[in-house]
């Protein structure tokens, strides 16, 4: 399976040990499949609400899959009705839900509705939005999420954050408006993805702000201060 350089990132950032990993809005379930293939976790789940894309993936496990060491199942369903309360945990053992592919709005929607429908379960997602990642993480603050870890990409000339949170407060560290972790750079490669992010992202929210939207004058305020530290940084080298 030749995965793109998003995905293989993604399933670098699964390192803690899952009892059950959910690899949702699973398309063609590449990442689901790379993570059973290194049994990732004692059970990986496959969800996407397309009733023709669960059938044919259903026949690539089959196939290629029969005596995996690791469990796996498929669910056609919405994200939103993941029945993680159907597999026990012990106080040690943890679920990750990965969420990628869609926007930051709707991958808002998903997490707030599992949260809601599984209150006592300390949950960990991994999380890969398209757009809208600032509002993304002004809901998670608000739910006391805490940051694992963030990853910046660019492929394809489109660029992608990746979240590894949890909706425990005390796992991790507290989430960044913008983020922290991506801003630095141990190359000159990725300090040009840097660079290019942020002025990308300062734009597009510099075009939203015309239609005086409250949210987009926090970004600009928020990107604009980074972008200030990073030249204060070349500045001084």
């Amino acid at each position: 399976m030749k995965l793109s350089k998003r995905l293989q990132q993604l399933d670098q950032m699964v390192t803690t040990p899952y009892q059950h990993i959910w690899d949702c809005c699973c398309d063609h379930g590449l990442l689901g499949m790379t993570l059973l293939a290194r049994s990732a976790a004692p059970n990986i789940h496959f969800v996407d609400i397309v009733p023709e894309l669960m059938l044919q993936l259903n026949s690539k496990l089959t196939q290629f899959f029969p005596h995996s060491t690791s469990a796996w199942a498929s669910h056609c369903i919405d994200v939103k009705k993941l029945p993680l309360m159907q597999y026990p945990l012990t106080e040690s053992e943890k679920h990750l839900v990965i969420i990628a592919g869609v926007g930051g709005d709707l991958m808002t929607e998903f997490i707030e509705e599992i949260c809601v429908n599984n209150p006592n379960l300390n949950i960990d997602f991994l999380l890969c939005p398209v757009h809208h990642q600032f509002s993304l993480r002004a809901k998670l603050i608000t739910l006391n999420f805490s940051l694992l870890d963030e990853v910046l990409l660019e492929e394809n000339q489109r660029f992608y954050e990746m979240l590894l949170v949890s909706s425990n407060a005390t796992q991790g560290d507290k989430i960044s408006p913008i983020g922290d972790k991506i801003w630095h750079s141990d190359s000159v490669e990725q300090r040009t993805v840097i660079n290019n992010y942020l002025v990308k992202t300062l734009k597009h929210y510099q075009r939203i702000q015309q239609d005086h939207s409250a949210q987009a004058e926090r970004a600009i305020e928020h990107y604009q201060a980074q972008a200030n530290k990073l030249n204060a940084i070349k500045s001084s080298k």
